[in-house]
């Protein structure tokens, strides 16, 4: 029987002690590391490369998305399951284009995160029943978009850029930062985008960009 290694990365030290009862408990999964904050989650799975994570969303100095995207970009070979209370679509596609492989409700029964954790290590990939229909939903829409005529021609360069950044995971501060413009100014382009690209929110957009390659996850990557 083969062994799945985990890293448990969660804020609050009586939930990864549950999971780690829980896991262990099962006989063909072993807890190698903690981690309480973003930031050590990925330095943890630098170091001791786990098939698995386990990630939360919210957590100190570094959250769970871009804690995910860093690992998989650094750590190929470990797969992440994001286990959240959340379950706002904003927060699923978040995960998803950060490269996480699950994504699970922390209401989920024992018996489903076991085989959840079996499954990604597997190579599947798993969305919460609950969230999944949605998701669904959301790609359906993604793919009437792509029908039409309209495309990342109506952007303006400005624009372009904002949408870049926004595919990346980057938030209106992060954007403002980054192209030296004001959290106002990312705002209004990102009000342009929407309306040109017929979608209402900044997740729809991301995902829109990211499947017509008009935007990468690798920061810095051109068009």
């Amino acid at each position: 029987m083969t062994t799945i290694r985990l890293l448990l990365a969660d804020d609050h030290r009586l939930f990864r002690q549950g999971l780690r009862h829980l896991c262990e408990a099962a006989g063909d999964l072993r807890v190698v590391g903690e981690a309480e904050d973003g930031e050590q989650a990925v330095r943890l799975a630098r170091q001791l490369r786990p098939d698995v994570v386990l990630m939360d969303i919210q957590m100190p100095r570094l959250d769970g998305v871009e804690a995910t995207r860093q690992i998989v970009t650094s750590c190929p070979e470990t797969r992440v399951i994001v286990l959240t209370m959340y379950r706002q679509e904003r927060y699923v596609f978040d995960a998803i284009r950060a490269g996480a492989q699950g994504y699970l409700l922390k209401d989920a029964d024992e018996q489903e995160l076991l085989a959840a954790i079996r499954a990604v290590a597997r190579g599947e990939a798993l969305v919460d029943p609950a969230l999944a229909a949605r998701v669904l939903d959301e790609f359906r829409r993604l793919s009437r978009l792509e029908e039409r005529r309209e495309g990342l021609e109506e952007l303006t360069e400005g624009e372009r850029e904002v949408l870049r950044l926004v595919a990346q995971g980057a938030d209106n501060k992060s954007v403002a930062r980054t192209l030296h413009l004001s959290e106002r100014t990312v705002a209004n382009r990102l009000s342009e985008i929407y309306r040109k690209l017929h979608v209402n929110s900044r997740t729809q957009a991301a995902l829109l960009a990211l499947k017509k390659g008009w935007a990468s996850l690798e920061k810095g990557e051109e068009e």
